[in-house]
């Protein structure tokens, strides 16, 4: 999306020398996307960004393997299920555990209560929702201060750590529950809702005032720390088709950008300001897409008023979507569509390409009337048949499937 923004000390042009107080350079580094050819930012560093004084492998504490949807079934998986109090010392990165995955993306889930390593992930961009609580994410661009209801979308390769804030700080009654999208692509808004220069267009269900940039430049001292430290960087990648992990020793801290400008940055969006599309009769679930990505999109629903056809049944038709598995995170509200099925607050359904889904027995008939919905969820429709992550499989209720026919 070209949005330009910049920050901090800058030469007068790009790729001439910017020069510190003792008359040495500080180094020029051009981050890009899809080879050069599409949004790029330029960073200015005091120490060298290649500089590397040791790598070793990331043991993952959790796998990264899935296995098929096999026999083919919807699926209802407990997210609240996998964390629990005496889990502490978890941090949002190292923490995450893998729910479903394929090749172009994964989602995972963490309640983090600890500060995270620094690190970056080398494979695609992330779009990390916030459930619950609330935490600071210090960046090489800059810092934001995230809470419930915020998408945070960060560049591949860009280095960042988080940290929560605590149960009971600030005034959050709840530890930092996040919902990681990782990309094996860029992620970005849809690309109906812009024009050709970038703009988001007068029809998108929000615009660039509604979107947060960091806050910077933030550098070592900044946080309480020695410019000079050497410092760990985790790092997120392949290997053939697999997902691996090296962990980089630098002999800076990373937060050495006294400047950057361009149109490649972190930036945050609360799904508060999302504006609702509605209609005369039910909308299909393009409407309600918020991000995309490389085989898949995102999507949320929010409160909102619903289908004023006074025959109109405002919850889903029953349908398939062929080409598609759908994922949907139930944040918060009351899904008419899944009454009855066990599906609450913190449930994913997995609705798989091949298999008809829509509202539960009786849910049909009981929203016609209704005029206006109270409910929050996220939702991934990917183009690859989803895998299910060792999370995934641990929260898998067994029994979803039968639900429409009332269990078996």
């Amino acid at each position: 999306m070209a949005f330009y923004r910049a920050m901090g000390e800058l030469p007068r042009q790009r790729h001439t020398a910017l020069r510190r107080p003792d008359g040495s350079v500080f180094y020029e580094e051009l981050m890009g996307e899809e080879g050069f050819s599409s949004d790029s930012s330029l960073l200015y560093h005091r120490g060298l960004p290649s500089a590397i004084s040791d790598a070793q492998p990331w043991v993952f504490r959790w796998t990264q393997e899935t296995r098929p949807n096999h026999p083919l079934l919807p699926r209802h998986l407990k997210l609240h299920d996998l964390f629990t109090e005496a889990d502490t010392g978890v941090d949002a990165v190292t923490g995450r555990r893998l729910i479903l995955g394929n090749g172009d993306v994964r989602i995972s889930y963490v309640v983090a209560d600890a500060p995270s390593p620094w690190y970056r992930n080398g494979i695609g961009d992330e779009c990390v929702y916030v459930e619950r609580g609330a935490a600071r994410v210090e960046t090489v661009f800059g810092a934001f201060d995230v809470a419930e209801g915020d998408y945070l979308i960060v560049p591949r390769a860009a280095t960042h750590r988080w940290l929560p804030v605590a149960a009971g700080d600030d005034g959050f009654t709840e530890p930092l529950r996040a919902y990681a999208i990782e990309g094996n692509s860029h992620i970005a808004p849809p690309k109906r809702y812009l024009s050709r220069f970038g703009q988001l267009l007068e029809h998108a269900p929000y615009c660039e005032r509604d979107l947060r940039g960091p806050a910077g430049p933030l550098l070592a001292e900044d946080v309480g720390a020695e410019p000079d430290t050497p410092t760990e960087v985790y790092v997120k990648h392949r290997t053939g088709s697999a997902i691996v992990g090296t962990v980089y020793t630098y002999p800076y801290h990373p937060l050495d950008v006294v400047g950057w400008d361009g149109c490649l940055y972190p930036y945050a969006f609360n799904v508060s300001d999302f504006m609702p599309i509605t209609g005369k009769v039910h909308q299909p679930p393009p409407v309600h897409q918020v991000f995309e990505g490389t085989n898949f999109v995102v999507c949320n629903f929010v409160p909102r008023k619903v289908d004023y056809h006074e025959a109109s049944i405002p919850v889903p038709y029953y349908h398939s979507n062929v080409d598609s598995d759908e994922i949907m995170f139930y944040v918060d509200g009351d899904y008419e569509a899944r009454k009855g099925s066990g599906i609450g607050k913190g449930s994913i359904s997995l609705h798989p390409g091949g298999h008809a889904h829509g509202p539960q027995p009786g849910a049909y008939e009981k929203s016609i009337g209704v005029h206006e919905f109270d409910e929050l969820a996220v939702m991934v429709d990917t183009f690859r048949p989803m895998e299910l992550g060792e999370a995934g499989s641990a929260v898998d209720d067994g029994k979803y499937a039968w639900s429409w026919v009332g269990g078996r």
